[in-house]
């Protein structure tokens, strides 16, 4: 990330275009002196006397010329752009911790545009996509994990992964970390305790009870990392497919699902050819859902690649539903798309359920031993959806986020400093039970320390934090 970190940085908070509200944001040291440049408060105070976290009123104004004619000075006169109402919060009780000014205006692109261009002529410069949030992080306002659940934040697709993205910007997944890691950390002093004081006989920690402190960080950090698929779907959504042969009824369940027309249905077979995808929430769950061409042998070549696509969404997928016509005898189509190796992690849907059936239990059974429970639809007439909603629900997220203490592991950041946690506490465990060198033991334990404070950010580089703070926007 370019820039320094006591330079004045401004920013548009607010979405590109048109709007009734437009936000730019300004923070640093000079964040005042800057703002004051093209803020004129009302009551004809400072800008620099006005009382933090108050909201005042103001002209914004900006040089006469946007940019002098060649061979000529600007004049310094200023013109009026709009009315404002601007809020000043004074460090360190800001969200970056140093003074901070928002002018809150009229959400027209010209008038953010010639304001941001008022500020940078003042002295400030463009902040760099997530700027604002990593200063947050640097002057301790938030740890890393909690900056990381500002962007989850922003991105939750339901109620449930705001729920858990505020949650972990609350700092609950923090201090579970770090409750770990403390462990850790005072397990490792005794050890290198002992090791300093080994020609006095002294004894700071028996075996038995450090076998037994690390098989309870062992039990923890298992159960975060168990956490980490559950979480991943609560953060980026689950990819659900529905599969079948054509004329099963895979676009009329989707559009069934999504209560809309999205899918285009007809009694041609083959009508799909390629992966439709709609989003939805299934009981809070963000779902992809993926539309899928009809399997079966062809000749045409654009079906042919169509079906390609759809065995490569199943592979991708996080669960599939293979769709079954009731009212006709599996196919040799049928029976081989339940013959793939996949069929038993998949739901068995029958579809057509209101028409008179064809379909035994026992072909099924025959066909694909082993499978999942059958859930019998209509999904022209909308029947039996709501178990088909249950069920998925179910397969995708079969505990809760309550049996996880509350905490759910939801970045693959997080995911691969916990396993790294997770092999140290284990080999140092083992040399604990070998009786291995006490330096061996503490080389682990640090290991593991070090992951967890990875999360955290209490140890980090710079790698690190510019990998981060690139995923977000630019203003935040």
């Amino acid at each position: 990330m370019l820039g320094a970190l006591d330079d004045t940085i401004c920013a548009i908070a607010t979405p590109p275009g048109e709007g009734g509200i437009g936000i730019l944001r300004i923070s640093g040291l000079h964040a005042l002196d800057v703002a004051s440049h093209v803020v004129r408060l009302r009551s004809g105070n400072a800008l620099q006397d006005l009382p933090t976290h108050r909201l005042a009123l103001a002209d914004i104004c900006a040089d006469n010329t946007d940019v002098p004619a060649a061979g000529t000075k600007r004049t310094g006169a200023l013109r009026f752009i709009d009315e404002a109402l601007v809020v000043v919060m004074k460090g360190p009780h800001s969200f970056t911790g140093e003074d901070v000014v928002e002018v809150q205006c009229h959400g027209g692109p010209v008038i953010l545009d010639q304001l941001c261009r008022g500020l940078i002529s003042a002295g400030a410069r463009l902040a760099a996509p997530g700027e604002f949030t990593k200063r947050a992080f640097l002057n301790g306002r938030l740890d890393l994990a909690q900056a990381e659940a500002v962007l989850d934040t922003i991105r939750a697709k339901t109620a449930r992964s705001l729920t858990l993205a505020q949650s972990q910007r609350r700092g609950e997944l923090s201090r579970h970390v770090e409750e770990i890691r403390s462990e850790l950390v005072v397990a490792l002093a005794h050890i290198e305790a002992a090791l300093d004081f080994a020609e006095e006989d002294i004894s700071f920690v028996r075996q038995d009870e450090l076998l037994r402190l690390l098989d309870v960080t062992l039990q923890k950090l298992r159960r975060l990392l168990q956490s980490g698929r559950d979480g991943r779907i609560w953060r980026e959504g689950a990819v659900v497919a529905i599969l079948g042969r054509p004329n099963v009824g895979k676009s009329s369940l989707m559009n069934a699902l999504l209560r809309s027309d999205r899918a285009i249905v007809t009694a041609i077979p083959g009508t799909t050819r390629d992966l439709l995808e709609e989003s939805l929430s299934i009981d809070g769950i963000p779902v992809r859902l993926l539309d899928t061409a009809g399997i079966r042998m062809t000749d045409d070549p654009v079906e042919v690649e169509g079906i390609r696509r759809s065995r490569l969404a199943w592979t991708d997928a996080d669960l599939a539903l293979i769709l079954l016509d009731g009212s006709q005898s599996l196919s040799e189509s049928d029976r081989a798309l339940l013959s793939e190796p996949g069929s038993t992690r998949a739901l068995l849907v029958i579809n057509k359920c209101d028409l008179p059936g064809q379909l035994s239990r026992g072909d099924l059974d025959r066909a694909c031993p082993g499978h999942s429970a059958i859930l019998e639809i209509s999904a022209t007439l909308s029947i039996g959806l709501d178990e088909l909603r249950q069920a998925i629900r179910g397969r995708l997220m079969p505990g809760t986020w309550e049996s996880n203490d509350g905490v759910l592991v939801t970045n693959l950041r997080h995911a691969v400093a916990i396993e790294q946690a997770l092999q140290g506490v284990d080999q140092a465990r083992q040399s604990v039970e070998a009786g291995r060198a006490g330096e061996l033991i503490a080389m682990d334990l640090r290991i593991a320390a070090d992951a967890l404070g990875e999360i955290t950010g209490v140890i980090t580089t710079d790698e690190i934090l510019d990998r981060v703070f690139a995923e977000f926007c630019i203003g935040k």
